[in-house]
Parts: C-alpha cells; sequence; structure tokens
C-alpha cells in the first residue's frame, strides 16, 4: 500500500527526531477498528524499540478482540502541544505510526519486551525489583508489538520557524 504524503512537507519531521519523541513520550493513543467496524482509540503507554512499538494488555477485552479481527492499527504520540490564545492556534509536535500489531506468543520475546516497557517507566528500580513486578503480574499478561509500515511526524509551523532562525 502506498501512504498519502504528508501536504504540509515543510512541517515534517526528520526520522531522528520521530524516534526521540517516541523515545521521550509516555503515552499514545492506539487506534484500532473496533466492534460494528467504529473506531477504537485508546490511550496506552508504550515503549519504541529497534522500530517497533510494544504495548502491554490483558489477555481479552476489545482491544484485544478488534486485533484479532483486524491487525492494521495507527498509534500518535502528541511531545507538544502548546496553546497560544492570542495566535488562535497550538504550537504542537507529535507523531502517527501505521503498522500491522501481532499478539506476542514467544514467550523469551514477550518477557523482554515487558522488561523494554518496565526500564522505560521504572528506570531507578532494580533488576531484582522488576523482574518480581513482571513475574507477579505474568500469567494475565499480554504483549502486543506493533510492526511499523509507516511513520511521520509533523510540527507547526511556527516551531519550524523558530528552528531556522537558530543560530547554526
Amino acid at each position: 500500500m502506498a501512504f498519502r504524503e504528508m501536504r504540509r512537507k515543510k512541517q515534517l519531521l526528520p526520522q531522528e527526531e520521530i524516534a526521540d519523541i517516541l523515545n521521550r513520550g509516555t503515552s499514545g493513543v492506539l487506534a484500532l477498528l473496533g466492534d460494528d467496524d467504529y473506531p477504537y482509540a485508546v490511550p496506552i503507554s508504550y515503549v519504541y524499540d529497534n522500530g517497533k512499538i510494544y504495548f502491554h494488555s490483558a489477555k481479552s477485552g476489545h482491544k484485544i478482540d478488534a486485533i484479532q479481527k483486524h491487525a492494521k492499527a495507527s498509534f500518535c504520540v502528541i511531545d507538544q502541544d502548546l496553546i497560544v490564545p492570542e495566535e488562535y492556534t497550538t504550537y504542537f509536535r507529535s507523531v502517527i505510526a501505521f503498522g500491522h500489531i501481532t499478539i506476542m506468543e514467544d514467550e523469551a520475546e514477550k518477557r523482554s519486551a515487558i522488561e523494554k516497557l518496565a526500564v522505560k517507566y521504572a528506570p531507578d528500580d532494580t533488576a531484582a525489583n522488576r523482574s518480581q513486578a513482571i513475574s507477579r503480574e505474568w500469567a494475565p499478561l499480554c504483549m502486543l508489538e506493533m510492526t511499523i509500515d509507516h511513520i511521520t511526524g509533523k510540527e507547526a509551523i511556527e516551531l519550524v520557524r523558530e528552528k531556522q532562525q537558530k543560530p547554526m
């Protein structure tokens, strides 16, 4: 499939900035095709690693049903959303990824993914504490892997202009 090109190319973020946003973000919105083909968008924590996005989930529910029915998804992270009332706008920066989600079955890969998520959200905890927490929640845990087919980042034109005005 060919993905649409961004209309406002001047606002397109380079791949390095997209990766930075995904690495520092703490949550995003995962959009799936839900019940009766209604869009189902859910806020969710995640970890970005090696070009893939990982999520944790319960083993059943609306999200899992949607993924089992249709694996295509989009995921959006908002990095900045500064309201500028006097200009009737926001100075935003965001990333949107399109891809396919799989429910991870391999136990070692699943463990590796949840450990990455645990390190992201509890970086100062000990490996032993993280391992104990993971083991305690292992039975009901489901890990999801999003393989990215297309990704873009965009920022407000005002932020683009600000960057252009900064001396190198």
